[in-house]
């Protein structure tokens, strides 16, 4: 039976050697909504790559929807479980379409729900032992985990090196990049076609490729990051250079959620390398927490949490994205940390975890943007979007929109904490320590404001509490109030 494999399906798990495939390329899911036009380029050229590799085994059709390229295969056709539930969804009521189980994952759907029956509340860490424990990963002998810890987190929260406007000029390697090819161009001339020709639109801009888009592209990219550069990452995992965008990051979060690497195969190749003594612990804990951890967790969240999950808004936030963030305008932005963060987004449809969080994330946090309109942002603006990844990132752990379902408090973040973990703050026109004035930070005074807005529905969470006390000591919180409303929409 011929294999359907999705865009995000790619790697050799996904199909036995042998059998048949098929690949679709439907311009109408790019016509639907706009999304980031090298996201898209990253999309199609992986296709037609794996369609290469696949050769006589392949068959490659680019239709306008994937009924039209489904009624000419004449063939009974199975299918992994696709990764969002609107294509789950689809691909069930599809006659001659076996669903087999989903792949490329530590855990089934049926064994999380095990794992979450009667839980309150699901636990990362509770989460992230019970899959070390399952796949012997970074244990001793005796199943305890190596060092005598289970997590290095505390380790992993220093800032940038005092004066670098790079980690490349402290040694850190440049990361891996590819060479792009006769596909990539032959990918750019069919999206110009389709915005000449079929009223197909995008948002961003394509640059050179910067991901890995076949199975050997991406083992090479883990490689030269397991070699180079996974020794650096913990150290610096959540600081944030203006100059770097990079930072000691891997830069497989595209390859993996394209299919391209198992997980597995990832974790095992970083524990191999602190074995080997090749990269310390708490870097090596860092990123497995991060593949075989969250990556998996938000996966597992987002099938447990079900439709509604994406609905929730436990905050009551309704503000409309303004135009300025829609159109990740950055030289609309006077604030240096928005400003380049949205500038790479426009640019590279990416940007690692902590300014997506503590910058992208917080601010939509403090302004009470709509939680579902930001999710639908995210996905179409970030190379790496899917739906599975963006609702339990943005509804849960950015917006706090699910009401603690994920995390214990909302992380909402003043200017002291991008001053502290970042060179943003230097030559930026506003002043982190000043709250009320034409220099107060937008981070600062809308973290305030964010706790004048939100103090009843946070008044019963523990760890809110003293936030909460400080904002009754505030003797200016009447003006920095005023001043934020008179700010509105407008771009900082």
């Amino acid at each position: 039976m011929r294999r359907w494999l999705f865009a995000d399906q790619l790697g050799p798990h996904f199909v036995e050697p042998g059998r048949p495939a098929l690949l679709v390329l439907s311009r109408a899911a790019f016509a639907r909504q706009r999304v980031h036009r090298a996201k898209a380029h990253l999309l199609l050229s992986a296709v037609q790559h794996r369609a290469a590799e696949l050769g006589d085994r392949a068959l490659l059709l680019g239709r306008a929807t994937y009924r039209e390229a489904l009624a000419e295969v004449g063939e009974p056709i199975d299918v992994c479980a696709p990764t969002s539930r609107a294509a789950d969804a689809f691909v069930r009521g599809l006659p001659g379409v076996s669903v087999l189980p989903e792949r490329g994952w530590v855990l089934s759907r049926d064994e999380f729900a095990a794992w979450a029956a009667g839980r309150r509340r699901l636990r990362l860490e509770d989460y992230y032992r019970d899959v070390r424990r399952r796949l012997g990963l970074l244990l001793d002998a005796d199943g305890q985990p190596v060092g005598g810890r289970w997590n290095y987190d505390a380790d992993n929260r220093e800032p940038p090196p005092r004066g670098a406007t790079s980690l490349r000029e402290v040694g850190v390697t440049e990361p891996w990049w590819p060479v792009e090819d006769d596909v990539d161009l032959a990918v750019r001339a069919t999206l110009n076609r389709w915005e000449r020709d079929h009223g197909v639109t995008f948002v961003g801009r394509d640059g050179p490729r910067r991901f890995a888009v076949t199975h050997a592209e991406a083992s090479a990219a883990l490689a030269h990051f397991v070699e180079h550069r996974l020794a650096a990452f913990g150290r610096n995992e959540d600081a944030m250079l203006a100059g770097d965008p990079w930072m000691a990051h891997s830069l497989l979060s595209v390859p993996l959620n394209l299919g391209l690497l198992d997980p597995v195969e990832v974790v095992r190749a970083a524990e191999q390398a602190y074995r080997e003594g090749r990269a310390g612990l708490a870097s090596v804990e860092g990123f497995v927490r991060q593949v075989v951890g969250w990556r998996e967790y938000v996966w597992h969240v987002y099938w447990f949490a079900g439709d509604g999950y994406r609905r929730r808004n436990a905050l009551a936030a309704h503000t409309r994205l303004p135009r300025w963030f829609e159109q990740a305008d950055a030289d609309a932005v006077q604030a240096r940390c928005l400003s380049n963060v949205l500038g790479q987004v426009r640019e590279a449809g990416w940007a690692h975890h902590i300014p997506r969080l503590m910058v992208l994330g917080s601010w939509a946090l403090q302004r009470g943007y709509d939680p579902d309109a930001l999710t639908d942002w995210f996905r179409r603006w970030f190379v790496d979007g899917y739906d599975w990844v963006m609702e339990p990132n943005v509804v849960g752990m950015s917006q706090h929109a699910d009401g603690g379902l994920m995390a214990t408090k909302p992380y909402a973040a003043g200017g002291a904490y991008v001053n502290r973990m970042s060179d943003y703050c230097g030559g930026c026109r506003y002043d982190p320590r000043v709250r009320v004035g034409p220099t107060a930070c937008p981070f600062t005074a809308g973290y305030w404001a964010f706790l004048a807005r939100t103090r009843d529905a946070l008044a019963g969470n523990p760890r809110m509490a003293q936030p909460l006390r400080g904002l009754d000591r505030l003797h200016d919180l009447d003006s920095l109030l005023a001043q934020e409303a008179a700010r509105g929409s407008a771009p900082p």
